[in-house]
């Protein structure tokens, strides 16, 4: 049994400023901790087991001396009986800790999954269309549920409305919502267990394979054998956005490579462009050989010494994704700026005698499996030069004189 002190009073209590520990009285083992900064709280000392265990009741004045009383008495009830109050205290903060965890929503879970992962997204747009599908679709049914109570019912009520007509749309949501629950288990958020938008083995006996209902929509391209009579009008328009599609469409590259290329990463000497990694669908440094007809395109453009683009827009900055969009739309030509590596696929495959892999790396795809991705590093850049010269040559082998437009509106 701990020696009682003397019962101080509140006034003498309140004067207790050297650092240390002060027995207050009125129940064994209460004092008063003072530290050498001035700060002061209540401590009870029990012994446990043999063992001395402090607990802490709390910070003075805030706590008074009654109210310290009173914990301490009750800590000594729990002692007494044999229970650890310090262990007793620290599993109940621990349950507290666990309860308010698992109240943590999936619109927190998944804000919490996007702030972590986003630095690591190679292109900004991914938060965007994280953010825009999750609100649209998935918080609207289980955004302010806790993640721990979201199951395959609310995850159906998300999907079963949008699988059938918005495939692609639903078929990432899905794997979004998935994503949010895995990271809700392992942040402790939700019981460890099977994801119920999990695919294979769950959602797969309740909805259509995805594959099944997804229509392809190629986009719309210039047939090959009207190429060059629409290369004449383009080649005929005003402005940095027609120039800009003609590099495009003479490199056979991505709207977003060609708008965001700039001078630095053009070769003029060896006639080739190098498209950084960063800006790169794939992810990987591409290499493009220029032919002498994008050369010269490049060559009668200006260089702007505050601008280091190749086609800057006219207000300074990079083009926008419309831009070129509507180079298309004044020409009252249905093709999309995308369409025309169709164009270029279907001429390469089907009159020329370029090989696959050679075609294939000229629009900067992956050629196979793994097993051939491993043995096909090279760039074969001399091979595609030729592709590209001979494209280059099929393009422009029609002269203004001999034009015939590509479509009614043009003729009008």
């Amino acid at each position: 049994m701990a020696k009682l002190a003397r019962e101080m009073g509140a006034l003498e209590v309140g004067r207790l400023t050297e650092p240390g520990l002060h027995a207050v009285g009125g129940v064994p083992g209460l004092m008063l901790q003072v530290t050498p900064a001035g700060s002061r709280s209540w401590v009870l000392r029990v012994r446990v087991g043999g063992k001395r265990r402090e607990a802490g009741l709390g910070g003075y004045p805030a706590v008074t001396m009654a109210d310290a009383r009173r914990r301490a008495r009750e800590l000594r009830e729990q002692n007494d009986k044999g229970i650890d109050p310090v262990a007793e205290r620290r599993t109940a903060k621990a349950k507290l800790r666990a309860d308010r965890a698992l109240q943590v929503t999936f619109k927190a879970c998944a804000e919490q999954l996007i702030s972590a992962h986003e630095a690591g997204w190679k292109n900004p747009k991914h938060r965007q269309q994280w953010d825009r599908t999750l609100r649209d679709y998935a918080f609207p049914v289980m955004g302010e549920l806790p993640a721990r109570d979201v199951t395959k019912a609310h995850v159906l009520a998300v999907l079963e409305p949008i699988w059938t007509v918005k495939t692609e749309t639903a078929t990432r949501v899905r794997s979004r919502i998935e994503r949010v629950l895995n990271y809700a288990m392992q942040a402790g958020y939700r019981p460890e267990g099977l994801n119920p938008a999990r695919w294979k083995g769950g959602l797969d006996a309740l909805l259509p394979s995805a594959g099944k209902l997804r229509h392809v929509q190629h986009h719309p391209a210039v047939p090959v054998g009207e190429i060059a009579a629409f290369m004449v009008r383009l080649r005929a328009a005003e402005g940095i956005g027609a120039k800009a599609l003609d590099f495009t469409i003479l490199t056979a590259a991505r709207s977003g490579e060609t708008r965001g290329a700039t001078w630095a990463e053009i070769d003029l000497a060896e006639k080739v462009w190098t498209v950084p990694g960063g800006r790169a669908k794939a992810g990987r440094e591409h290499r493009v050989p220029l032919s002498a007809d994008a050369v010269a395109l490049l060559q009668s453009l200006p260089e702007h010494e505050e601008n280091d683009l190749v086609f800057p827009a006219p207000r300074g900055g990079k083009l926008s994704d419309m831009t070129l969009s509507a180079v298309l739309r004044r020409m009252s030509v249905a093709a999309t700026v995308h369409g025309f590596r169709s164009t270029f696929r279907t001429w390469a495959g089907d009159r020329t005698s370029h090989k696959r892999e050679v075609i294939e790396l000229a629009l900067a795809h992956r050629i196979g499996d793994a097993a051939e991705q491993a043995y096909s590093r090279g760039e074969q850049i001399d091979k595609r030069r030729r592709l590209m010269d001979d494209w280059a040559a099929f393009v422009g082998r029609i002269t203004a004189s001999t034009v015939t437009p590509i479509n009614a509106k043009a003729a009008a």
